[in-house]
């Protein structure tokens, strides 16, 4: 696995125009806003430590499958452990205890905890009612990672599903959380790939909704 690499801006010769102390004043690094730093900063360490983590499991695996795997255990540690200082955080005393009221918070405010942005659709599969997918066009793990020919078709967004089961799991909805790549076409633009996070709840899950409903 590879990192791309993040190009740094080209330097430039220094001049030497002077410069009065009221005008170095207002160059104070103090008073620069701070929200783009921080999440350039976040982007570029968690990218970085993702890939190593990538190739470290990528030593230890035979097969595609068997890193996806890894990635999802990896994930769903951080699921877990998100969910519930989220929900510290947010100073929410009760979570929630409805399918879809979960995998919408998890599609929304969990996604915004931890990636800056909501996922791009939650939808149930119409012929099934124990499976739903979160769709993403453009996962972040996926972003930075360059994926060897000899992996084919590696979707390293199996840490994300991980995220999303070790949350489901810590709630209570029970659930087999797996990341798929699908080819979509659209009239107003070329034929692009989207990850899809296929979530298949647990039986005793959905007995539960079945009660809570009825």
């Amino acid at each position: 696995m590879e990192l791309r690499r993040f190009t740094q801006p080209s330097a430039t010769k220094p001049t030497h125009t002077t410069v009065s102390n009221s005008e170095i004043a207002k160059w104070n690094i103090l008073d620069r806003p701070l929200t783009r730093s921080r999440e350039e900063l976040y982007l570029s360490t968690f990218s970085f430590l993702f890939a190593e983590a990538v190739q470290y499991l990528q030593t230890r695996v035979q097969q595609v499958s068997e890193l996806e795997e890894k990635l999802n255990q990896l994930g769903y540690r951080v699921g877990q452990r998100a969910l519930e200082l989220l929900c510290f955080r947010e100073k929410l005393n009760r979570r929630e205890i409805r399918l879809v009221s979960i995998l919408g918070f998890i599609r929304v405010q969990l996604w915004k905890f931890l990636f800056k942005k909501s996922a791009d659709y939650l939808k149930k599969v119409t012929d099934r009612e124990d499976e739903y997918y979160i769709e993403e066009e453009e996962p972040l793990v996926n972003r930075y990672i360059s994926v060897p020919k000899d992996f084919g078709q590696l979707n390293c967004a199996a840490f994300m599903a991980g995220i999303i089961r070790g949350a489901l799991d810590s709630a209570g909805f029970t659930a087999s959380v797996s990341a798929h790549y699908i080819h979509r076409e659209e009239k107003s633009r070329l034929a692009f790939t989207v990850t899809i996070f296929m979530i298949r709840l647990d039986e005793s899950v959905m007995n539960r909704e079945r009660k809570l409903a009825g």
